[in-house]
């Protein structure tokens, strides 16, 4: 990453990419958008049907559901960053194929190292498992983890995808209980415990 890179130019440079076809393919790129100075960084699989028609991420009915679960802990879309690994939708939403990944995640890379989030959270089993390979969404929602990505210490909490929440309704209450744990979590990201001092002893004599 360059000295003087910026979230405008790293959107700049997405808009621009013809690396893949999916930059040919969809009507608009979905770079991210938020605050550059977030403590929490949002993370999808890849834009959908309404995000590729406006290039907003996270805008159709899931986004709205998102920016309720925001309110439930005080937060709006301008307090966060919320971007997805790819930043162009793949045709009929399917998965995104490895060769798309390689070429798109230095995006998502140079983002996190200009934002320098507290916390990562990743929305669905695709993100989790880009992070996070081999864990399955089920037992792992809502548990933070620490890693080192691409040499970058990152803090994960994994989540299920507001577009699932929408489809179950189970899968919508752990949402919920998992959403009021991300304020206790970076609060203890940001104000790590105190070290234990072992106690002196006194003399007896």
């Amino acid at each position: 990453m360059e000295d003087n890179d910026s979230l405008a130019k790293i959107a700049a440079e997405i808009k621009a990419c013809r690396k893949c076809p999916l930059g040919k393919t969809a009507h608009r790129a979905v770079p991210g958008e938020g605050n550059p100075e977030a403590e929490i960084m949002f993370i999808g699989e890849a834009p959908g049907y309404w995000e590729d028609q406006r290039g907003i991420p996270f805008c159709g009915a899931a986004g709205n559901l998102l920016n309720e679960l925001l309110a439930s802990i005080n937060l709006k879309r301008e307090d966060i960053f919320i971007t997805n690994i790819l930043k162009h939708r793949p045709p009929n939403n399917r998965d995104p194929l490895p060769g798309e990944i390689k070429l798109c995640s230095p995006f998502l890379k140079r983002q996190l190292l200009v934002i320098k989030p507290k916390v990562v959270i990743t929305l669905g089993r695709f993100a989790m498992n880009f992070f996070l390979p081999n864990l399955y969404i089920s037992r792992a929602h809502g548990q933070p983890r620490k890693i080192t990505w691409e040499g970058i210490p990152l803090l994960i909490i994994p989540l299920f995808h507001p577009a699932a929440a929408l489809r179950n309704g189970e899968v919508m209450e752990k949402l919920k209980e998992d959403f009021l744990k991300i304020p206790q979590i970076i609060k203890e990201a940001t104000n790590p415990p105190p070290k234990e001092e072992t106690p002196i002893q006194g003399s007896l004599f």
